[in-house]
């Protein structure tokens, strides 16, 4: 399946989540919907090795810095990142409070263009200009 494809079934995915959770996070404190969504994501790591036969011997063949980069990445993403997002998304309308969230891209853009070199070109930046004017337009 080409890269395009795997990207649109991500948005689908990424989409449908947050109306599951907002309409979790109803009767819960944000903090406790993330504790319950990481016990999800456990299962569903479970249910990946259980099925998937030589994956747990990769995992365990990476290196330590891969796994501490990747390990960062799940605290970032998986914990820190997902208070923040429960909490805007309690409290706030999902169809601002995700489009909001979703602009992460625009941070990896720029911390690309610094880390890693990346080239900018106009075509670049005219998307993170709307991406900006959407977020202007949302508040």
């Amino acid at each position: 399946m080409k890269p395009f494809y795997f990207a649109i079934l991500a948005a689908l995915t990424w989409g449908i989540a947050p109306i599951v959770e907002k309409t979790g996070l109803a009767n819960i404190a944000p903090l406790s919907g993330v504790v319950i969504r990481s016990f999800g994501v456990l299962i569903g790591a479970v249910i990946l090795v259980a099925f998937n036969s030589g994956l747990l011997k990769s995992v365990f063949k990476a290196d330590p810095k891969t796994m501490i980069l990747l390990a960062m990445g799940g605290i970032i993403a998986s914990i820190l990142g997902q208070i923040f997002f429960y909490n805007a998304l309690k409290e706030g309308e999902a169809s601002k409070m995700v489009p909001i969230a979703g602009t992460y891209p625009l941070v990896s853009f720029l911390l690309g263009l610094l880390f890693f070199g990346e080239s900018f070109t106009f075509v670049k930046a005219l998307g993170m200009g709307f991406v900006i004017l959407g977020v202007f337009l949302l508040r």
